[in-house]
């Protein structure tokens, strides 16, 4: 008995499209978790890293709001949009999602080998404090928390709302775990003077 893989595509799709009000923004969401994955294999060698039961403090939230982000907890619980955004507040969502995407991308780009899905030290590790990293420390944390806040609202699932407060906490506690490692590892008169003179995740607040 062979396996039909286009039936299971089918019903995960299907799910996407039932419970979210929009096909866009899901599509949209696809389209970044696919190139965000490929990109994956484009780092450096890294040099040292945060050990894996440290992580879970950030991996765990972001996982748990990853899971409430689908739209099938909702479907099981049987829980309805709290409200219904309209053909206007998907495109306006859809257009603010994308606009925090690239800016995750801008971020991803300029930090170039450096990047990595956990707290490492890469080779030839230095501080970078341009472009992106010039209006804030983690504007790969900026772009995705903005994106997914604003799509788990315009879906209205307190579900997915849930789910992007969950991962923005993760990806907060991920951010200082990263700045405390950097700070060890790149020295506390450039990390850490760097942590002093921008902003950690939004633009133009005070540096902390």
């Amino acid at each position: 008995m062979s396996f039909d893989f286009s039936k299971l595509l089918s019903v995960a799709w299907g799910g996407w499209t039932t419970a979210w009000p929009t096909e866009l923004l899901a599509l949209i969401w696809l389209a970044f978790l696919l190139s965000w994955i490929g990109a994956s294999f484009w780092q450096g060698r890294t040099k040292k890293q945060v050990m894996t039961l440290e992580s879970q403090r950030y991996s765990l939230p972001i996982l748990v709001g990853g899971i409430l982000y689908t739209p099938w907890i909702a479907e099981l619980l049987g829980w309805k949009p709290l409200w219904v955004p309209g053909n206007t507040g998907v495109t306006v969502a859809a257009i603010l999602s994308i606009a925090g995407i690239a800016f995750a991308w801008w971020g991803r780009l300029h930090l170039g080998k450096f990047w990595s899905n956990t707290i490492t030290h890469k080779e030839d590790h230095r501080v970078i404090d341009t472009g992106p990293y010039g209006i804030v420390r983690h504007p790969i944390y900026t772009g995705l928390i903005f994106g997914m806040l604003v799509t788990g609202i315009a879906i209205g699932l307190v579900t997915t709302i849930l789910g992007a407060i969950l991962i923005s906490l993760g990806m907060w506690q991920k951010g200082r775990m990263e700045e405390v490692f950097l700070s060890k590892e790149l020295g506390e008169d450039a990390y850490g003077a760097y942590c002093r003179r921008v902003p950690m995740i939004i633009p133009f607040l005070s540096p902390r």
